[in-house]
């Protein structure tokens, strides 16, 4: 299959480079081809889904551009650094400091305050205490929990566990906020209420990634990326009205 982006290009700057990005898993005897040469550039700013059906090589791009995980060849760069070649203390600290993930399970701590929950990645950048409190409280004002920093998980509602998972994702100012199936475990009320918060947090000119097997969700970004057999299969803008 042939990769063909149909988007076009802007003057803004490149955030995501993948060049020929290939994943190999070996499985025993068996070699699994999750990706076999993806191309793909997202500039600073934009707002992406990333759609496929299961085995599509989805999740291992999500995993790949998070840094989670890296190619068996080919080059990914983020905001023009090649990260494709580090080793995993590397990219744990690009991960902390410039990626802001948002998960459908929350992952939240469950005795921990929200607060507590926010602070978490400025405490392993090594931020002081100071400063954690007042970014943590910052990030919670913004997503609409300020009345809520002193409550745990299991004092809040589903929605409110996802907006204080978003409130953690943007504690560091990241360069990408990449969030996976966002909305999967929420109802579809609190799910618009989400996507509502992730186009008001685009507007205020973050760069945000969904990776979504929903078409609705897909829908509601301004880029739509499908991934199938490994592959690029379509790379469309989004028309609002």
């Amino acid at each position: 299959m042939t990769q063909t982006p149909e988007v076009p290009p802007t003057d803004r700057p490149v955030l995501i480079d993948l060049q020929e990005v290939r994943k190999i898993y070996v499985r025993g005897l068996e070699s699994v081809h999750a990706l076999s040469g993806v191309d793909l550039q997202i500039e600073k700013g934009e707002y992406v889904a990333i759609m496929g059906p299961s085995g599509s090589g989805k999740s291992t791009l999500m995993n790949i551009v998070g840094c989670l995980d890296t190619p068996t060849s080919g080059v990914y760069r983020l905001e023009d650094v090649d990260v494709s070649g580090m080793n995993a203390n590397d990219l744990a600290d690009v991960r902390n400091r410039q990626i802001g993930f948002v998960f459908q399970t929350f992952n939240l701590l469950p005795r921990s305050t929200a607060l507590a929950n926010v602070e978490l990645p400025l405490l392993y950048g090594g931020a002081r205490r100071r400063l954690r409190r007042e970014r943590a409280a910052d990030a919670l004002n913004r997503v609409g929990l300020a009345d809520r920093m002193t409550h745990r998980p299991n004092e809040l509602s589903g929605g409110q566990r996802q907006r204080v998972a978003i409130a953690r994702a943007l504690a560091n100012s990241p360069s990408l906020l990449l969030a996976d199936e966002p909305t999967g475990n929420l109802d579809s009320r609190t799910g618009e209420e989400i996507m509502a918060l992730f186009d008001a947090l685009h507007a205020e000119g973050n760069t945000v990634i969904i990776v979504t097997h929903e078409e609705a969700v897909a829908r509601k970004a301004h880029r739509v990326v499908r991934i199938l057999d490994g592959l690029v299969a379509s790379d469309e803008p989004v028309l609002h009205e």
